[in-house]
């Protein structure tokens, strides 16, 4: 690792899968093994040692500086991989790197992820979570979560198990029949179409023979087409909610039991008749706007039923507020699925038997890229992208904005996909949303907003945003006239360092098309007037708000 790709990672801070460790004590050798542990229980990480929580770099103690060794570059990292493994159950392997970075020393530790749950030697196991402020950090995983850790990890299939004492009788001839309804109308395989209910059950893994020939449902087979009085017997933890609510208001508070196939129609119709659609004319066309995309609530809403974890206690929850539309289960992301990755991670299922029913029968998408269409669909009816951020190792929260829509933004991607004669990437909507509500705004946000890719080029290339320096915008000709009109230098100044909380003259000067000294006039006005404050000299200064200014006088 060089400096500058260790600097890159200390910039973005503590995550699930990045740790800092102060060494100033120096670090004990119990909390070193204890955080590699808890790191190597999650998925791959890296532990930083000599970095603080708030990422200022201190460090190695002079008792963990390596010792320059002819034959070796840093002969201690053997040592430290060698100790790891020796106060680990099972072994765990890592790699070490020292990196040198102004003037100081950081061990950089990279972890594998363990492929069962590993144990300091003293019998801590240890996983990575985030509380109640988002903030990442490590606790206990308790014997009874190790079942969900399998699942999680991909090691095994909680929906296969065969539920204890239940028999074919316990599955409902009426879901049977709707199953394959819900096939012929959302064009799903065919082939079920044709096939016995017995034989349905076995194609689909709702149900195994056992020792005696009798065939026993699985949790899977219990959860599509179970009746409701076996679900509450074999599955206590099922259970999903409808709630409909103006501001403290609850007006709608509706919880069931019912097997998943059922509970999806319920929901969608529920739904559907509270999905009021506004009109716009496109070129004499009428173009409909709708409150909640169909197809993008759908998917979050199977994703909730399919990725739960039922062996958690708790509903899933369907909320229509008055502004956005709240879907909660209970059961974090999957392991290596996380915030800042939600569209390049690569999927994967909590209950693959599940997902694969539900692909089957129509009701997912089988190219596993579920969330790129709830993505799309907020931006292509001029809402913000989905929220993902109060999500935590429990339970997965995601808001979609359902208030008025962005038709300005809708008309100008409906002119795009015209021009292209395509639809638009979901990158490429992300893009464009950003820009055309952050105004001007630096690669480096572009970038962590998106998968890496050459999303950015093949825009430029295209003419859908245009390059100001490092920075970007919405290209002149998609804005409408009165984007386009002139706004004073300091407006424009203003406007963006609320969208993105400070500037540079180096970016005021991308921003305005003039040079630094002509930015640096602007600015200092602005400083003298009251509503910019300067942090720093020289050439490494930003402005920020002083908090006396509010956008276009609003």
């Amino acid at each position: 690792m060089t400096p500058d790709e260790l600097l890159q990672l200390v910039a973005h801070g503590e995550t699930l899968t990045i740790e800092f460790k102060s060494d100033r004590g120096p670090l004990p050798d119990s909390d070193l093994v204890e955080s590699v542990v808890c790191l190597a229980n999650h998925s791959d990480g890296k532990l930083l040692i000599g970095v603080e929580d708030n990422g200022q770099i201190s460090g190695l103690h002079a008792s963990h500086r390596p010792v320059p060794n002819p034959g070796l570059p840093r002969s201690s990292s053997g040592a430290l991989a060698a100790f790891i493994a020796a106060r680990t159950v099972p072994p765990l392997a890592v790699e070490v790197d020292f990196v040198d970075v102004k003037e100081k020393m950081v061990a950089v530790l990279s972890i594998a992820p363990a492929k069962q749950p590993v144990a300091t030697s003293d019998g801590r196991v240890l996983i990575r979570y985030l509380d109640v402020h988002a903030q990442p950090g490590c606790r206990p995983l308790y014997p009874y979560e190790l079942s969900s850790w399998r699942a999680d990890h991909g090691q095994n299939d909680l929906s296969a198990l065969l539920a204890p004492d239940a028999t074919w009788e316990d599955l409902d001839i009426v879901e049977f029949a709707r199953l394959k309804r819900m096939v012929a109308e959302y064009n799903g395989d065919q082939v079920l179409l044709d096939l016995s209910n017995e034989r349905i059950a076995a194609a689909l893994g709702f149900a195994q023979p056992d020792e005696n020939g009798a065939l026993r449902p699985s949790l899977c087979g219990l959860l599509m087409v179970g009746k409701e009085a076996a679900l509450r017997r074999h599955l206590p933890a099922h259970e999903v909610a409808f709630q409909v609510l103006h501001g403290t208001d609850v007006t709608v508070n509706e919880f069931r039991r019912w097997p998943l196939l059922r509970i999806y129609e319920w929901f969608t119709q529920a739904i559907d008749i509270r999905n009021e659609e506004q009109e716009i004319l496109y070129q004499g066309v009428r173009v409909g706007v709708p409150r909640y995309d169909r197809r993008g609530i759908r998917e979050a809403i199977n994703n909730a039923l399919i990725h739960r974890d039922y062996t958690q206690l708790g509903a899933v929850h369907i909320q229509l507020h008055d502004q956005h539309l709240r879907v909660v289960n209970p059961g974090g992301f999957p392991a290596g699925v996380q915030l800042d990755n939600l569209l390049s991670a690569r999927p994967r299922a909590r209950n693959p038997l599940l997902a694969d029913a539900f692909k089957r029968i129509g009701l997912v998408e089988r190219s596993g890229r579920g969330l790129s269409i709830i993505f799309q669909g907020q931006a292509r009816n001029g809402r913000a992208a989905p929220n993902y951020a109060r999500s935590d190792t429990f339970g997965v929260t995601v808001l979609l904005d359902s208030s008025p829509p962005d038709i300005a933004f809708v008309e100008m991607t409906l002119r795009v996909q015209q021009r292209l004669e395509r639809a638009l990437h979901t990158e490429e909507l992300i893009v464009l949303w950003q820009l055309w509500h952050d105004g001007v705004t630096p690669a480096s946000q572009l970038e962590g907003a998106i998968p890496p890719g050459e999303t950015l080029a093949d825009m430029l290339r295209e003419g859908l945003i245009q390059a100001r320096g490092d920075m970007y915008d919405v290209s002149a000709d998609l804005k409408p006239a009165e984007r386009r009109s002139s706004l004073s230098p300091e407006t424009m100044i203003l406007d963006y360092t609320l969208s993105h909380g400070q500037i540079t003259r180096r970016e005021a000067a991308a921003l305005l098309g003039l040079n630094t000294e002509q930015a640096r006039y602007h600015l200092e006005k602005l400083v003298k007037q009251g509503l910019l404050q300067r942090i720093g000299q020289g050439r490494g200064a930003a402005y920020r708000p002083s908090g006396k200014h509010q956008i276009n006088g609003e």
